[in-house]
Formats: C-alpha cells, sequence, structure tokens
C-alpha cells in the first residue's frame, strides 16, 4: 500500500468519524426546552420597579368580561299556582362582581412584597413567571367576569386572610396555597405551563 493511498485513508476515516460524531453529539448540544424554560424564570428589573397604582380603577380589569351566548329559549312549562299565602320572591338579576375590598395604594416593588410574604428568593422567579401571566403584578388587578382579585387572581378575593388587594397578603396566601395544593411553587409553576392557570 502507497503512502499516498495510506493518507487518503486516514483522510476518508476521520472525515467518517467527523460525519457520525456530529450527528451523534448535535442532538446533545441542542437547547431543551427546560433550558428555555430557565431562562425565562430569572427574575427581571420588573421585580425591582416601584408599583404606581392606576389612575383610573377601570385599567385594574386583568380580562375583558366573558361575552354571554344566548341560549334558545326553554319550551314554556306549565306553572303551578301560587297559594295565596306566599309571597312571591323574585331572584336579584345576576350583577358582575362589585369590589368590597380597597384598592391597594402604597408603594413598594414586588422583590419587597415577596420577602415580606415569606417566599424564599429560590422561589422568586417562578411567583414572578405567575405573577406576570396573572395580573401583570397589578395588585389592583381585578377579573371583570369572575371577581378574582389581585397579584395572584385569588378567586373568590375573600379567601385572602386580610385584603386580597394587598399585595404581602395575596402572595402570603398565594404561597400556601403554592405549598399545600401543590408541593411547591416549582410544582406550581410546572402546573400553569401546563394548564395555563393555576
Amino acid at each position: 500500500m502507497s503512502r499516498r493511498s495510506r493518507i487518503r485513508g486516514i483522510c476518508a476515516a476521520s472525515a467518517v468519524v467527523a460525519f457520525f460524531g456530529t450527528a451523534v453529539v448535535a442532538p446533545f448540544a441542542m437547547p431543551s426546552a427546560s433550558a428555555d424554560d430557565a431562562s425565562m424564570l430569572v427574575p427581571g428589573d420588573r421585580i425591582y420597579q416601584e408599583f404606581v397604582p392606576a389612575e383610573n380603577p377601570d385599567d385594574n380589569l386583568v380580562f375583558e368580561a366573558s361575552p354571554i351566548e344566548k341560549l334558545p329559549e326553554p319550551k314554556p312549562k306549565p306553572e303551578p299556582k301560587p297559594e295565596p299565602e306566599e309571597e312571591e320572591t323574585q331572584a336579584p338579576e345576576q350583577q358582575a362582581p362589585t369590589q368590597e375590598l380597597p384598592l391597594y395604594t402604597g408603594g413598594g416593588a414586588p422583590a419587597e412584597w415577596m420577602a415580606a410574604a415569606g417566599i424564599p428568593e429560590s422561589d422568586w422567579g417562578y411567583v414572578d413567571f405567575i405573577a406576570s401571566k396573572e395580573s401583570g403584578w397589578n395588585p389592583n388587578a381585578t377579573n371583570a367576569s369572575s371577581g378574582a382579585c389581585g397579584l395572584i387572581q385569588a378567586n373568590p378575593c375573600s379567601k385572602v386572610p386580610g385584603n386580597g388587594y394587598d399585595p404581602v397578603d395575596n402572595l402570603r396566601w398565594a404561597h400556601g396555597y403554592a405549598t399545600g395544593r401543590y408541593g411547591g411553587w416549582a410544582q406550581a409553576y410546572q402546573f400553569w405551563t401546563a394548564n395555563h392557570w393555576w
């Protein structure tokens, strides 16, 4: 075998190894979905921005009220004759939830609120993701159709001890909820990303 043939054989073998080596290594070098998710969990500057209350209360609505679909009228049923002694009572018309709690007018930033609520800093990325999706970090956010309120959109708002619009009260309740229902903020985040609610 000539020296030239030997060199060509070595070059060919090297090319084959380089090609198959790249084909085998490339899938492992590609970023995975979890790597992308992890980058989203690094809290940005928004958790240090001071909260400024909206001047117009309508700016605190998170979602527009769902359009009510008109259903066909049911067939009329024969009405029983009312007894003369009973008074007729009419059911109150359904109305959008009314805001009973005072809106939050204090200051502070999400990082301060999370610290005051006792949420470990290691979970701040998960909390930031969920609060950003639920309310945009607006303590006065209210769902126009359901009445859910606050940073984490507690529904009903009254389940938050204290004031559902107070960011520390809302986050303190949410911390207990995330821990009790999901086992922690990381699991709550996984549930949110799979279902787009929590």
